[in-house]
């Protein structure tokens, strides 16, 4: 039931606004178009109901390992029917752990983002160490470095730290009439400066692929933004690994066998060795 209602965003009705209203796919629509199949292996699935606020999942993004181009990569991507993408303590946490494993192992990062930054009424608990919200642009950074390979998809309306990763990643996708980079969005301009400026004219996508550079590639839609970071990742230096060609033993037992292990009473201890 969990699992059901973690897959379910932010509801129905923020999923028909974002979809119908905004024009915009679905956040595992697009890891479908991305992924080369649909299965995947989803970082803390269950990390989006760890800390409910309010009456939406607390994570706003999902993270996770898949092949791409035959590639393994590492992706975060962005729920933005879940307050507008912006990320919640859990959500910093899952983005920490997937840049942690693609550190460690040397994987190629995919950054899907639709994202307003922080979510602000929690920002006490984002910012005030060396493992919050601002270590993801230090790993970012780190990774660079380390010529471990960073892209992205600036799919949606990204402010604040939203801005701040496609923007570090070394090649970027910016989709036009639906992506949007900015430190702070036009009705923060109308307020500081009295200016009247469209999110288009301020950070839309032909703004940042022909005049700031912040984007490398333009695409006209979701799809044709998808196949570009396919493409991009089919080029770059990072070959597919080799399937095993030998077929793992099987267990001994049947796993379904396992249950009748437990023990019927909670003062006895399970017998780990017969697992």
């Amino acid at each position: 039931e969990l699992l059901e209602a973690a897959s379910k965003g932010g509801g129905e009705n923020a999923i028909l606004r974002h979809t119908q209203r905004n024009k915009k796919l679905f956040v595992r629509e697009r890891l479908k178009l991305l992924l080369d199949d649909e299965s995947f292996l989803e970082l803390s699935p269950l990390a989006g109901l760890d800390l409910p606020y309010g009456d939406v999942p607390a994570a706003g993004c999902l993270t996770g390992i898949g092949k791409i181009c035959g590639v393994w990569c590492v992706f975060m991507a962005n729920d933005a029917t879940v307050k507008g993408g912006t990320i919640y303590p859990i959500g910093v946490k899952k983005q920490l752990r997937a840049q942690e494993i693609a550190l460690q192992n040397r994987l190629c990062s995919v950054y899907l983002v639709d994202s307003g930054g922080a979510f602000l009424p929690l920002q006490s608990e984002l910012f005030p160490d060396k493992l919050h919200g601002g270590r993801v642009f230090y790993n970012e950074a780190i990774m660079s470095a380390m010529r471990i390979p960073q892209v992205a998809v600036v799919c949606g309306s990204c402010v604040a730290g939203g801005a701040y990763v496609p923007t570090m990643a070394e090649e970027t996708v910016i989709i036009d009439k639906i992506g949007t980079l900015f430190l702070a969005g036009p009705p923060l301009v109308k307020a500081a400066t009295g200016e009247d400026v469209s999110p288009e004219d301020l950070g839309g996508a032909k703004l940042h692929s022909e005049v700031s550079g912040c984007s490398d590639h333009f695409a006209s839609s979701e799809e044709e933004a998808y196949e570009c970071i396919r493409n991009v990742i089919s080029t770059l230096n990072c070959h597919p690994l080799p399937e095993e060609a030998l077929e793992p033993d099987s267990p001994l037992y049947s796993p379904h066998e396992l249950l009748g292990l437990a023990p019927r009473d909670y003062r006895c201890t399970l017998p780990v060795k017969l697992v």
